[in-house]
């Protein structure tokens, strides 16, 4: 698919869909599309980053205005339905930093958007946090991709996700050590 006409259109799909209710990434779709064609790397990583901000915006409509039909069937689904009031407790509080570390680590960024509209997050601040973190994401894949090629694609799909998580950890540690200094 990945040298397909139509294979943006299919990536803005998986991309869209995935954020808010679809459990595969667009990174299956989204790789072996830059690969293929490294010059365009950026506009694909683009169509993703576009697409993925539209579909956390179902996502968080699933949650504003479907939560108890849709969204908490989702969640349970994804074995999240026990953890959802604890979550919703504290969630507005770390809104910002709850939509920053799903959108860039591996944990499924669908039940963010859909728990940040359940709980009520404000929509700006959701958008823009998602349009930094889906950024951040895709351009980094795309980037890599570009400059070292097909050789870089083991590490991205074995060991990227555990950069991100170290990544917002220690940003997270530094925001901790700030605050106790």
């Amino acid at each position: 698919m990945a040298n397909h006409p139509h294979a943006l259109w299919v990536l803005a799909l998986v991309s869209f869909v995935e954020s808010s209710f679809f459990p595969i990434p667009p990174d299956v779709i989204m790789i072996p599309m830059i690969i293929a064609a490294p010059h365009r790397a950026f506009v694909i990583a683009g169509t993703a980053l576009v697409a993925s901000v539209l579909g956390g915006l179902f996502g968080y409509g699933i949650g504003a205005l479907a939560y108890d039909s849709v969204g908490q069937p989702i969640l349970a689904a994804l074995g999240k339905a026990e953890s959802m009031e604890a979550f919703n407790v504290r969630f507005n509080d770390f809104g910002f930093w709850a939509v920053l570390t799903a959108g860039v680590t591996p944990f499924p960024y669908k039940v963010i958007t859909i728990m940040s509209g359940w709980t009520g997050m404000p929509l700006g601040t959701f958008l823009v946090t998602s349009i930094i973190a889906r950024g951040i994401r895709f351009f980094l894949v795309a980037f890599l991709l570009w400059k070292f090629g097909a050789p870089i694609r083991d590490f991205i799909e074995k060991r990227l996700g555990l950069m991100f998580i170290l990544f917002v950890l220690v940003l997270f540690g530094g925001f901790a050590a700030v605050s106790f200094l």
